[in-house]
């Protein structure tokens, strides 16, 4: 089937900042998936490596995606481990967990639509990304592949990843747990499976949602930071089915938490969970959250005696940082979280559930009473500009400028983070879009629009 593609040209679009994504049968393609294998291979075995496991979601196109992918990775002379069908956590299980294993890659489209599909990479236990995915794009645009014959295996991690995510519950009295009701959504996704094989394993009711794998998303769309997608777990609150429960999105390494009070958590309010827990047990712990968080966050990280890194949004970003700050805790809005103090310090949106569990026991608090002792603030959603015609990188450039000659207080981690009396806005160019994108944070409704007053002045200014 792919015996005469010497070379392959990508669509542009597909080389992302973060990942490989596309519209499958448009921009996407079986030959798109060989030649990322092909070029993969060639960049492992550049390295010495010779192994990579290959995993999968749920999504209509994806087992046809693996296919040509493993195809592609063989042809280029390295052995294939595939895993199946699961969340990418487990893809990265594999490579972490296995040091014979040389890299990874998951066929997924995480939380996009669902004719969308794409790549998330691992290399040497190193997240992949950037100039690593321009860089096989210029490897397959030349035909630079390595040749070779590489073998298939097939091996089921499941029960070993449930074993290992399960540690996460050491040291907690199983009757701290036993008498919680917890609901589970994982809106059709690539983590369902995995759920209802997780919860045999714990104390307490377990109520499931979703959790058969049908990339058609029936119920809705699985993308827990969205409000929206939560509506089952909120409903069976209020109902009085469930006590709490927790979401994920299409290839389970985001989380979203609903508390029993019917009340979304946040990825930063989330985080402020953890680390009151952490830093109990890791006094001092750096601990990194990207640009959107809370100050609350930050605040909170400072007042137990933790020091605070702010980082870039990206989950790729996060990851690479902590490996060279070490930062034992890292987190973002959107539900990502990375633990690394007794785990790898990958997104892992199973482990995070049960560290939050973990978390509430140690504390002697419910999620619910946890989130209540937590400030009130007003903050706006994410919002999102077009510039027609202008460099949205150029346009932050130029505001960096600005604000430096105002005097103006910042931080330029990504983008710009303005403080002001009122509290904080930012403004940062997408990394996946040719967009502005903002947010802002006050104690008050007033000192919000205030603040919102401000980020459009200076909008206007370099737009």
């Amino acid at each position: 089937m792919f015996s005469g593609i010497d070379r392959h040209v990508f669509d542009p679009s597909l080389l992302r900042a973060y990942d490989i994504r596309g519209v499958f049968g448009d921009t996407l393609h079986a030959r798109d998936a060989y030649a990322l294998g092909r070029s993969f291979a060639t960049r492992v075995r550049a390295v010495g490596g010779d192994r990579v496991a290959v995993g999968r979601d749920g999504r209509l196109s994806s087992l046809a995606l693996e296919t040509a992918l493993v195809a592609g990775l063989i042809d280029s002379g390295v052995d294939v481990r595939r895993i199946g069908l699961g969340p990418t956590p487990l893809l990265y299980y594999a490579v972490a967990s296995a040091p014979e294993v040389h890299g990874g890659i998951e066929v997924t489209g995480s939380h996009n639509p669902k004719d969308h599909n794409g790549f998330k990479m691992d290399l040497g236990g190193q997240p992949f990304f950037g100039d690593d995915i321009l860089d096989l794009g210029r490897i397959a645009a030349a035909g630079a592949w390595s040749r070779g014959a590489g073998a298939v295996e097939d091996a089921d991690l499941a029960d070993a990843y449930v074993a290992r995510i399960l540690q996460a519950l050491d040291g907690i009295d199983p009757a701290q747990i036993a008498t919680l009701r917890i609901g589970w959504d994982a809106g059709n996704g690539a983590a369902g499976p995995m759920i209802e094989r997780l919860v045999r394993h714990l104390p307490g009711r377990h109520v499931l949602f979703h959790t058969s794998v049908d990339g058609h998303f029936p119920n809705h769309h699985p993308d827990p930071a969205e409000a929206e997608n939560l509506r089952d777990l909120i409903d069976a609150v209020a109902q009085g089915h469930i006590d709490f429960g927790f979401a994920f999105d299409g290839d389970g390494d985001r989380i979203g938490v609903v508390d029993g009070r019917g009340r979304v958590l946040w990825g930063d309010q989330i985080l402020i969970i953890l680390v009151q827990d952490l830093l109990r047990r890791r006094p001092g712990a750096l601990i990194m959250a990207d640009v959107k968080c809370s100050q609350t966050l930050f605040d909170t990280i400072a007042a137990l005696g933790g020091r605070a890194l702010m980082a870039p949004t990206g989950h790729s970003l996060i990851k690479s940082g902590m490996k060279q700050s070490g930062a034992v805790l890292a987190g973002e809005m959107t539900g990502h979280v990375f633990c690394a103090d007794d785990y790898y310090g990958y997104d892992d949106a199973l482990y995070a559930a049960l560290r939050l569990l973990a978390a509430s026991a140690r504390l002697g608090r419910s999620l619910t009473e946890l989130r209540d002792a937590m400030p009130e603030t007003h903050v706006t959603p994410d919002l999102r500009f077009a510039v027609p015609g202008v460099d949205p990188f150029a346009a932050i450039a130029d505001l960096v400028a600005r604000l430096r000659d105002a005097g103006a207080a910042f931080d330029g981690t990504d983008g710009v983070r303005v403080t002001t009396p009122d509290g904080w806005w930012l403004l940062r160019a997408s990394n996946t879009q040719a967009l502005l994108t903002a947010r802002a944070e006050s104690l008050t409704e007033p000192g919000l629009v205030r603040l919102l007053d401000d980020l459009n002045g200076w909008l206007a200014r370099i737009t």
